[in-house]
């Protein structure tokens, strides 16, 4: 039977996290990151029932909350967070917690994605603290890929701006530290999933990166799944997951 349990990486009610432990030795640790366009109420509840059925499937789950627009996030809280709750991993494997620290895999939604793809190059953050877990590979669930690209398209009402405070235009620096289209190569391996149908955060964004990427030498794959919208991701069962587990698989 599964355990879950929730752990605190830091001071905020925010800094939290629930860790899910298969019963057997695990075969690796996926960290989830929700989205929400880094805004509440968006919580990590949204990922709950994705989390259970990885854990059910052998994998050691962290799923993440972190600080959010509304609630204390936006720059450089909610980076600084997902930072911290990474490398907060290694913590649990020096009191005891078996967590097979050499295959670790963050994956987002959306927002989520976006961080997820950002945390690969998180050591290049210089308020963040040293890294201290290696991630083996990140995912994009249909994710904001590309700050710059979002927030000329004035996604979910210009919640890029809100997030950076500011456009491209005003505070080109931190954009060139928090997007990871600007970030390339990440020199880690990713896999972006996108469904054809998203009407929320366009595929062509993922094309669009995934093609950079490679042009930058990192290791992408890119699946896009007919007929999916933005928030299949939500449901176990959906193809667009059936995807993502497979994927795993070949890990």
């Amino acid at each position: 039977m599964v355990s879950v349990s929730e752990f605190r990486y830091g001071q905020s009610d925010d800094q939290s996290a629930d860790l899910y432990l298969p019963p057997s030795p695990a075969r690796g640790v996926i960290c989830l990151l929700h989205g929400g366009f880094w805004r509440t109420p968006y919580d990590r509840k949204e990922l709950g029932s994705l989390a259970a059925d990885l854990s059910g499937r052998g994998y050691a789950i962290w799923n993440m909350e972190y600080r959010r627009l509304g609630s204390g996030g936006g720059w450089p809280s909610s980076f600084l967070d997902v930072a911290a709750g990474i490398d907060h991993l290694s913590s649990w494997v020096k009191q005891g917690i078996a967590l097979p620290l050499d295959k670790v895999v963050v994956a987002g939604h959306s927002a989520g994605g976006h961080l997820a793809l950002w945390s690969a190059a998180r050591a290049r953050f210089s308020a963040t603290a040293e890294e201290r877990v290696h991630i083996h590979a990140v995912v994009g669930l249909a994710p904001i890929a590309d700050l710059v690209a979002a927030h000329e398209a004035g996604l979910a009402h210009d919640a890029v701006a809100e997030l950076l405070a500011g456009s491209p235009q005003d505070v080109m620096s931190r954009y060139r530290t928090a997007c990871p289209r600007l970030l390339l190569p990440l020199r880690t391996k990713q896999l972006l999933i996108h469904g054809a149908n998203d009407d929320v955060v366009p595929a062509q964004m993922s094309r669009s990166y995934a093609k950079a990427a490679r042009k930058a030498g990192d290791d992408v794959r890119l699946i896009e799944v007919a007929g999916a919208g933005h928030m299949d991701f939500l449901e176990p069962q959906s193809e667009a997951n059936d995807r993502f587990r497979d994927w795993l698989g070949t890990l």
